[in-house]
């Protein structure tokens, strides 16, 4: 987006990918073996334009973006770590602390996002909120306002079944809203940057609707939380799209077992 500000009347290609070959583990160790596990290969390319005459066949018009880096603090930069086992071999540790530092990433991003994008009745809520926590010291939880009121539609990072639950329960979101995220992590598995490009597809194969607003939220080691906002400028006509989904979406959505633990 900054991009654009200093460079008008242009295109910017950007891709995202996910390539196994490079941090494929093959060492022993049990913890380093999960990225094995929960990766997949995956990729997307998207061709943003600032130019006054793209917006009449322009899909989306990008509304904000908010980028979240939590690299200061030593617990954020490791919690997602590339090191050597043992024996010497090269493989990614995922900490325990990963999934309460993505929810103060996410926390840290909300607070950002949400005055520009909610509605003022939401806007005054938190803001009250948190003034009684801070100033006045008043023990009540933290206001987590309805981003449903700001968004149709979420395509959240398919890292893996932990973190949609999480952003689940924290956004106080329907399965409804989870499906095109729940669906893409089932069918093609954690592709990194690229997975929130398989769930807007997904939308689309469902069925996106002109006005329609659309919240991409990513999450990656550093820690990084990023938020991307979109409007839909027109309806999109599945029949006409041919993408990863065009010939299976109607076999979706299907119904994911949890998983059990085998063994110790």
């Amino acid at each position: 987006m900054a991009y654009f500000l200093v460079n008008p009347n242009s295109y910017a290609l950007v891709m995202s990918m996910e390539t196994l070959t490079l941090g494929w583990y093959v060492g022993r160790t049990r913890p380093m073996l999960v990225t094995n596990c929960i990766f997949r290969m995956g990729g997307a390319a998207i061709l943003p334009s600032n130019r006054p005459s793209d917006r009449g066949r322009s899909k989306y018009q990008l509304l904000q973006t908010v980028r979240t880096h939590k690299g200061y603090d030593d617990r954020s930069y490791k919690c997602v770590f590339q090191e050597e086992d043992e024996a010497g071999t090269t493989g990614v540790v995922l900490s325990k602390d990963v999934m309460a530092v993505a929810g103060e990433a996410l926390r840290t991003n909300i607070t950002t996002l949400g005055p520009l994008v909610l509605p003022m009745s939401q806007q005054i809520l938190f803001f009250v909120t948190l003034v009684a926590r801070k100033v006045f010291k008043v023990k009540i939880k933290a206001y987590i306002p309805d981003f449903k009121l700001a968004f149709e539609h979420f395509c959240i990072h398919a890292g893996g079944r932990a973190v949609l639950d999480k952003l689940e329960k924290s956004l106080e979101l329907t399965e409804w809203h989870m499906e095109p995220s729940r669906m893409t992590l089932y069918r093609f598995g954690n592709t990194s940057s690229s997975s929130v490009w398989y769930e807007l597809a997904y939308t689309e194969a469902k069925g996106m609707k002109k006005g329609d607003r659309t919240w991409q939220i990513t999450f990656g080691s550093g820690f990084k939380c990023n938020s991307a906002a979109w409007l839909a400028l027109r309806s999109i006509d599945p029949s006409k799209e041919k993408k990863v989904w065009t010939d299976e979406v109607n076999d979706f959505p299907v119904h994911v077992p949890l998983v059990q633990r085998i063994g110790s």
